[in-house]
């Protein structure tokens, strides 16, 4: 007798097949093959692809959520800022496409948002107000969902033996000599992803600095 279908097996079944088979095989159908029963049995837990997506988000927002928790007492906002778009980034990065499913999706774990009060108000006694702590956390997460889609895409590319992102090629349409600096941008474009990635978040939370009308501890 097969054990009862639960929510968390369909969700782990969706990224089962979003990793083999991307965001376009992502089916509600596909899920349901992947878990050896048919689709109307999925119905009690996701009604739809929407629905599946959103779940898939909600367990990769628990995992982000749950790497912040982790994190030591008594560290500045900043480094508090700079670990969660590294675990944003880190999440998305561990699943094909996991950037685009997890675009545009609803939370729908309340208890995810319950644990950022803790976060808000440490802020909001650093000087900030409010809309600025969104604003500020708003920046950080629209660039790195950002980020990762390209990211993810280049890799993917690379992978299926497309190299028309590399350097070599690159240079390759560029070697009339005419345009060295469009050149010498290459490998800030095309280089290391992490280093590019750390420096660009350094400079949001830069950003994010400028909006403190009160002490920064």
């Amino acid at each position: 007798m097969k054990p009862a279908l639960t929510k968390a097996a369909v969700v782990q079944a969706g990224l089962d097949v979003l990793d083999r088979a991307g965001i376009e095989g992502l089916t509600v159908r596909a899920v349901a093959a992947e878990l050896g029963v048919q689709a109307p049995a999925l119905y009690w837990h996701v009604r739809n692809k929407q629905d599946l997506r959103d779940e898939m988000a909600t367990e990769i927002w628990r995992r982000i959520s749950a790497a912040l928790a982790a994190l030591p007492t008594g560290l500045s906002w900043q480094e508090e800022m700079v670990a969660y778009a590294d675990a944003t980034r880190r999440e998305l990065l561990a699943h094909r496409d996991g950037a685009k499913v997890f675009s545009g999706t609803y939370l729908n774990d309340a208890g995810v948002l319950h644990r950022q009060e803790d976060g808000l108000r440490r802020m909001t006694e650093q000087g900030f107000t409010l809309p600025d702590v969104i604003r500020a956390y708003a920046l950080i997460y629209n660039f790195t969902i950002g980020f990762c889609i390209e990211e993810q895409a280049v890799s993917q590319a690379f992978a299926a033996g497309d190299d028309r992102y590399s350097l070599a090629s690159r240079e390759q349409r560029l070697e009339d000599g005419a345009h060295p600096l469009v050149v010498a941008a290459g490998p800030e474009l095309f280089g290391d992803a992490e280093a590019r990635f750390s420096d660009l978040v350094a400079l949001l939370v830069r950003t994010a600095e400028s909006m403190v009308t009160g002490p920064t501890g």
